[in-house]
């Protein structure tokens, strides 16, 4: 009897040591995504660059939407002495916080290129982290585990952003006394990468070793060579034709006089987003033919056996446009409610970071029981119409401005990592816009995620979990640019009515797949609960 106690006992603490690791990985993997996200856009604004070049620089998340391309590398290749997964963790997380230290020393005002480029550099080795944490976790925990440790890592994630895109505009808020600068913040954010680097090398589980297949590892490495070497040859083309093509091809519409666009003004926003558009469109089919020339079969084969699923294409439509007009929105959210609201830095940090988080969080539970008598088509559908509707709350705050409703004065606080030196008044419109957004957005996520956990209920790897994220957030990354030069083309209003318009064709998809969605959720409930 005694040698099972121990036994059980000892059982108990080893899941409980896994589960810990996935909640801290969890706050890693969230941390640098408000970094190069909503915190950098404060930072941005504060600096009183334009709100298009703003939206342009959304573009430094790239690398999330692409990390597929990468992630047979890291499935493969092992970093010594570190043991299986965890020399790339520790690698990664090391290198996040060197680039954070680089990017808390450039002065965005003064050095745009260099800051967008130690961005894309931050965005690139959070997105590689990524790949890690996801293949860890799925390797770690035993099948019974992995409810569990998934809402651990989602509660450690969105702690991490509560901390790097919430507590952060609080640090910074002028009103407080001793009121940080931004890039203190970002040293400190990387002192905690450094000590998850600490913490990885020494407290988290061990994998067992497996071996790799050597001959396709080298082709996959070889393969990927290929497709870099494409994608910097489509990035020098571009530089040298896709900027004159694009002038030649708006300058009827766009310039005045005669005279070609002058640097920095509106026309010249959309003149260098077709030039953006025609760079890709150009460096994309090289990369893919060099993918093809290469034999990149990890890459290639996996794209293949996705594809002859019945609907794949169709569920990819989905998979980029459910969240489109929620990004479209929230694309440039913070340098709307800071500059063209006039909120508060403290104000805006409480309530758009802190307690809209939460809300989400508490959205993403709500959804999460709503879909046990929903089923998973009824909430996709419902939960995107409640996305679409929601986006009309920031229209009214656009229109009419702040103070109509009641809100409340937050009382100063200290709470060691964080201060509010004086109370701040909190805007009762702010409140309930915030809080439609974020319920709806977490419903939406939550059944969202059980979508994408459906295509990958029987094909689960690394690769594969990373493709489908991938395109999960282009929408997130690449309506950045758009967002941007709209904006100051029409004004926020009818912005976030685009935004409304944006996400229907989800919708129409949506019904006219349900069909196949309800043939998934039939899938999933045929599937043993430890499966």
């Amino acid at each position: 009897m005694s040698l099972l106690f121990n036994a059980s006992t000892h059982s108990r603490l080893h899941a409980a040591h896994r589960l810990a690791a996935v909640l801290l990985l969890g706050f890693a993997s969230g941390l640098p995504l408000a970094l190069t996200g909503q915190a950098m856009q404060a930072w941005l604004s504060a600096e009183n660059v334009d709100l298009a070049t703003i939206g342009f620089l959304s573009l430094v998340g790239l690398p999330y939407t692409f990390k597929f391309l990468w992630a047979p590398l890291l499935d493969r290749f092992e970093v010594p002495w570190l043991g299986r997964r965890r020399g790339w963790l520790v690698l990664t997380q090391l290198a996040l916080a060197a680039a954070l230290v680089c990017l808390a020393s450039t002065p965005p005002a003064d050095a745009l290129r260099v800051f967008a480029l130690l961005a894309v550099l931050v965005a690139f080795v959070a997105a590689s982290q990524d790949v890690v944490i996801d293949a860890y976790r799925t390797d770690l925990l035993a099948a019974a585990e992995r409810g569990l440790g998934s809402s651990l890592n989602v509660l450690g994630y969105r702690l991490a952003m509560v901390l790097s895109g919430g507590v952060a505009l609080i640090w910074v808020d002028p009103s407080n006394q001793d009121a940080w600068t931004w890039p203190q913040v970002y040293r400190c954010m990387a002192g905690l990468m450094t000590g998850a680097a600490a913490l990885s090398a020494f407290a988290l589980p061990r994998l067992p070793a497996v071996d790799a297949p050597r001959v396709a590892a080298r082709r996959d490495l070889l393969g990927f060579s290929a497709v870099l070497a494409a994608v910097a040859i489509g990035f020098l083309l571009s530089e040298r034709f896709a900027l004159p093509l694009a002038r030649g091809l708006l300058s009827p519409w766009l310039a005045e006089n005669g005279a070609p666009p002058v640097a920095g003004s509106l026309a010249a926003r959309w003149t260098d987003l077709l030039a953006l558009m025609l760079g890709l469109a150009f460096t994309l089919p090289l990369a893919a033919w060099a993918a093809r020339m290469a034999r990149f079969e990890t890459l290639l084969g996996g794209l293949r056996n996705y594809f002859v699923q019945p609907g794949a294409a169709a569920f990819l439509a989905f998979i980029v446009l459910y969240k489109l007009g929620d990004a479209f929105a929230g694309s440039l959210m913070t340098p709307f409610l800071l500059k063209a609201m006039a909120y508060g830095s403290a104000e805006v940090g409480v309530v758009n970071k802190i307690i809209g988080l939460w809300l989400t969080l508490g959205g993403a539970l709500l959804g999460g029981l709503l879909m046990l008598r929903l089923g998973l088509w009824r909430a996709l559908l419902l939960f995107g119409v409640l996305q679409l509707l929601s986006n009309l709350g920031f229209w009214w705050l656009a229109v009419n401005g702040k103070g109509l409703l009641p809100g409340l004065t937050l009382p100063p606080f200290d709470w060691g990592f964080v201060k509010l030196a004086q109370a701040t008044p909190v805007d009762g419109g702010l409140l309930l816009v915030v809080a439609c957004e974020n319920l709806s957005g977490g419903m939406g996520t939550a059944a969202f995620v059980a979508f994408l956990m459906s295509l990958c209920n029987q094909r689960f790897t690394a690769t594969q979990y990373a493709l489908l994220s991938a395109f999960a957030s282009i929408g997130r990354v690449w309506v950045g640019p758009v967002a941007g030069v709209v904006v100051e083309s029409v004004g926020w209003p009818v912005f976030f009515l685009i935004s409304m318009v944006m996400a229907l064709p989800a919708l129409v998809l949506l019904w006219w797949l349900r069909s196949a969605v309800r043939a998934l959720e039939v899938d999933l409930r045929a599937v043993p609960v430890d499966d």
